[in-house]
């Protein structure tokens, strides 16, 4: 008996499933497993993606030798650590918190029933994992936030979000890498760029990684940016 599964997502895809719940011992392994068959460099294989708790595998089924390609899955996916094997050293992402830079602040502040400022040392004294990458190239969906500042999202998602805006979502924190529409609660906003097609490695984050915010005044903000 395993503790996966492998599951078909038409001719061309596999999903491969742990345990469902966010929790960083479960995404350790998804991204192992992503590691490992990246590794393996099996003719067709198109793209592997990691999740919180899963793996796309997205393959050319005329080039792929898909029994060759289940077997590896299989193997990997029981070899898989339940850990990450070391602990990695956070990135350290600068934040300007409040004003107009985190209109909603003060409702993660009544949601949790502290102050603003409590709410920033909750969300900065924290070490972030980041989980996975999606919605727009660069946003990597990191957690797990305080139970005491998890403001779940905006019923009605803002139009527009701006680039570097850091909010939250439930147990979810993260940055917006681009302009877009975004429901979650904005609390800040660094001068850190998320993505940059110009840089030689256009993502700042990538799944596994370790992330943590601090403090800085809106003076070192204009200076950063």
């Amino acid at each position: 008996m395993t503790d996966f599964r492998v599951v078909p997502a038409g001719d061309s895809a596999i999903v491969v499933e742990f345990e469902e719940r966010i929790d960083p011992a479960v995404n350790a392994r998804a991204i192992s497993l992503a590691e490992a068959i990246e590794g393996d460099a099996l003719a067709g294989v198109r793209d592997v993606v990691p999740a919180y708790r899963s793996v796309a595998i997205y393959f050319d089924p005329l080039r792929t030798d898909y029994d060759r390609l289940l077997t590896g899955v299989h193997e990997h996916a029981r070899a898989a650590p339940a850990a990450d094997a070391a602990a990695v050293p956070p990135i350290r992402i600068p934040v300007c918190y409040g004003g107009d830079f985190g209109p909603d602040l003060p409702a993660v502040a009544k949601f949790g029933q502290v102050s603003e400022d409590e709410v920033i040392r909750i969300h900065t004294d924290s070490v972030y994992r980041v989980f996975m990458l999606g919605f727009v190239p660069g946003f990597a969906y990191m957690g797990i936030v305080d139970t005491r500042i998890a403001a779940p999202r905006h019923p009605t998602p803002r139009v527009r979000v701006p680039s570097g805006a850091v909010g939250i979502a439930g147990v979810q924190t993260g940055i917006y890498p681009a302009e877009t529409p975004g429901g979650w609660q904005l609390i800040g906003r660094t001068p850190a760029r998320p993505f940059d097609a110009a840089r030689p490695d256009p993502f700042l984050l990538k799944a596994g990684d370790a992330v943590q915010f601090y403090a800085i005044d809106r003076g070192e903000y204009g200076r950063l940016t």
